[in-house]
């Protein structure tokens, strides 16, 4: 059964993909307000991966200029919240328990936040009542270069 996302990201696949993309992210960082503070695009959102980017600017820059460690955890957190909600039922709660970042380096240039999930987890994300799952995101900029590695654990629980 699909959820509620799926069905707003399925239904939005009948549009030019211009108009696709921006009409997701105004969804998107119209509903989780934080997203559209920092200005985190969605680029692909699927059931089996989810690509979200942030461009530099001054809203989430440190004192030296570069992208604030706590933005690119923030588009880590949203990449794989938007990857879970793909595929979680809508009976069913997630809950983030853990994030581990592992800087390499920071960057003043836009950064790609990639999450995938694999078919064993999603089946788990149905089948049980309750769990946790680990997420990895793959945090690379324009340069390919790989400023941080990102491992994001989630629980899950009906909902009574």
């Amino acid at each position: 059964m699909k959820n509620q996302l799926v069905k707003i990201v399925e239904k939005l696949q009948s549009k030019p993909k211009w108009l696709r993309h921006r009409l997701l992210n105004i969804a998107l960082g119209s509903t989780i307000r934080f997203m559209g503070t920092a200005r985190i695009k969605c680029e692909a959102l699927t059931q089996q991966h989810a690509i979200f980017y942030l461009k530099n600017h001054k809203k989430i820059r440190n004192h030296a200029g570069m992208i604030h460690p706590a933005a690119l955890t923030l588009l880590a957190q949203t990449a794989s919240e938007l990857l879970i909600g793909m595929n979680i039922p809508d009976d069913k709660t997630p809950q983030l328990k853990q994030v581990k970042m592992a800087f390499e380096m920071l960057t003043k240039n836009q950064v790609t936040a990639r999450a995938k999930i694999s078919a064993a987890q999603a089946e788990q994300l149905v089948c049980d009542e309750q769990g946790v799952i680990e997420i990895c995101v793959e945090l690379i900029d324009e340069k390919e270069q790989m400023p941080a590695n990102c491992w994001i654990t989630w629980a899950w629980k009906t909902r009574n």
